[in-house]
């Protein structure tokens, strides 16, 4: 067993968390690592921003604690976690399971020296890096995020996120509003938003001469959990080759979120 780390799951939290995990594949040697232990490591990572060599040593050996980081991104299996632990959160909270509305917003954040892989500069905030597409529901819970440069204008990463937010089916059955910001707004996009994802789009927009921190109407949620985010220091900095493995990562951070509040 690991020392107690800030980042360390309870047992009741992992206990939730482990009958949402495959089981071990059938032949070979049976499975000898703990995965207690195995998403400790992961957590550790997200939370304190380390590099995988610098796992301390009492997780399991970062190459196998990166297998399976690796593995189950490419499954689906944190995406399926995800997924399930917000069904539940929102049941939680008294609400149905899928949202009425959205909010979908973008954020550019600096890529680390060595990633190269969808990689872009941001003109309006001035950030050469990527830039995060979210979109959350009124509580704030991520549906789904799309990573990729930070040069992609609003309205062309805006419509491949909302795409992943419409592949989610019945579990978005009751989806019927999106609120954005001005980046958004414009009939083209509008109009594709209506007629591809069969939704509203309402712009919100920051009153004229004004200065400071504005509370916009909805913005706020999305807002909220950009910081919810930025919790973790491993986001803090876009460091991953991959931007598959950023949007992971922004996953995982819900999931410590969410099953934090379940358990």
């Amino acid at each position: 067993m690991s020392k107690s780390y800030p980042s360390n799951l309870s047992h009741a939290q992992y206990e939730l968390l482990r009958d949402l995990l495959p089981e071990a594949k059938p032949g070979g040697r049976p499975r000898e690592v703990d995965l207690w232990e195995v998403l400790n490591a992961i957590f550790y990572i997200l939370v304190e921003g380390v590099r995988w060599r610098s796992l301390p040593g009492d997780f399991p050996a970062w190459q196998t604690v990166y297998t399976y980081f690796r593995n189950w991104r490419k499954d689906g299996t944190w995406i399926n976690v995800h997924d399930c632990l917000y069904r539940c959160s929102r049941i939680e909270q008294g609400r149905m399971p899928s949202p009425s509305e959205a909010v979908l917003d973008s954020q550019s954040v600096k890529s680390a020296a060595g990633v190269h892989e969808a990689v872009g500069f941001d003109a309006g905030k001035i950030i050469k890096g990527r830039k995060r597409f979210i979109t959350v529901d009124t509580l704030g819970l991520v549906l789904r995020v799309f990573v990729t440069a930070a040069s992609t204008p609003e309205r062309e990463g805006g419509k491949t996120a909302l795409q992943r937010v419409r592949k989610q089916g019945k579990a978005v059955s009751r989806l019927h509003t999106i609120w954005v910001d001005g980046g958004f707004d414009g009939a083209p996009f509008m109009q594709w938003v209506i007629s591809i994802c069969y939704w509203l789009v309402q712009v919100v927009l920051r009153p004229e001469q004004t200065k400071g921190f504005v509370l916009l109407k909805k913005r706020w949620v999305v807002e909220r959990t950009n910081g919810w985010i930025m919790h973790c220091r491993r986001l803090v900095r876009d460091y991953e080759l991959l931007p598959e493995t950023s949007e992971t990562f922004i996953y995982l951070a819900m999931i410590r979120i969410m099953v934090r509040r379940l358990a």
